[in-house]
């Protein structure tokens, strides 16, 4: 079986009638669960965090799907896959793309969405002999709207080099959506050196952060954030109330901060 595949799990999202013009997008790498430095499995905790955050969207990266050996080691290690315990009965369908396979299990990124996900695919970003990596793209329904929403969960590698190369992948995907459809394109970047957006220049994606601050967010390490690590990027939507979610109880959930934005269709 290949390292890289996607699922879409969960019941069908319930239809609404009114007209969605708003979309609230929170971004977080789980670190697997774990709090900095794995001192401490804190999933539960995190699940709570990110209900209260209540976002349309939550993009997700380091989730586990599985891992055979952690069951054994923590009493409070969920029966069901990571993405699947945090969607808890918020979020009524969510999307899987797992990247890196070992003996003991797999993790990857996920998206979860209260709007039906209707198409997704994982792309796979890894380069030989280095870090597995994937773009999770998944193609929503926004009730109210003719366009399709497009959301793509993206996890890069530590090395610029690499990071480059995963970059243009990046936008051959992008260049396979339609020009005038609004797309979402969060998640962990590790880029320090801020090189992103010259590479990506030209693609018609806005960072919320840049477009609202002038730079993006500084949010590693998570009780201190200094690095620029993290991203939200977006096409055809406006942007609203770029946060980044560092005071407790995020500080002390994982080792990247958060960030959230608001955007309008």
């Amino acid at each position: 079986m290949s390292s890289q595949q996607t699922a879409v799990l969960g019941e069908p999202a319930t239809p609404v009638e009114a007209r969605v013009q708003r979309v609230s997008i929170l971004t977080v790498n789980t670190h697997k669960g774990f709090t900095a430095l794995n001192r401490r499995f804190i999933l539960p905790e995190l699940r709570e965090a990110v209900r209260s955050v209540g976002a349309d969207l939550v993009f997700l990266q380091e989730v586990h799907g599985t891992h055979e050996q952690h069951p054994q080691r923590y009493s409070n290690w969920p029966s069901m896959p990571q993405y699947e315990f945090l969607a808890d009965s918020i979020w009524p369908q969510f999307a899987y793309g797992r990247n890196a396979v070992y003996p003991e299990g797999d993790h990857g990124n996920a998206l979860l969405s209260k709007f039906p996900i209707i198409r997704h695919d994982n792309l796979d970003i890894s380069l030989n002999g280095h870090e597995n990596r994937g773009l999770l793209h998944c193609v929503m329904q926004v009730p109210g709207q003719e366009q399709e929403l497009h959301g793509i969960c993206v996890h890069l590698g530590l090395r610029e080099a690499h990071r480059v190369q995963q970059l243009n992948l990046l936008l051959q995907c992008l260049e396979q959506i339609p020009p005038g459809a609004p797309v979402i394109v969060a998640g962990d970047f590790n880029d320090w050196r801020q090189r992103a957006d010259r590479v990506l220049a030209g693609s018609g994606l806005r960072e919320a952060f840049v477009d609202a601050h002038g730079k993006p967010a500084r949010s590693f390490p998570a009780r201190w954030p200094l690095l620029r690590l993290d991203r939200i990027y977006l096409r055809n939507l406006r942007i609203h109330r770029p946060q980044v979610l560092a005071a407790h109880p995020w500080s002390h959930l994982s080792d990247h901060a958060p960030l959230s934005v608001e955007v309008e269709l």
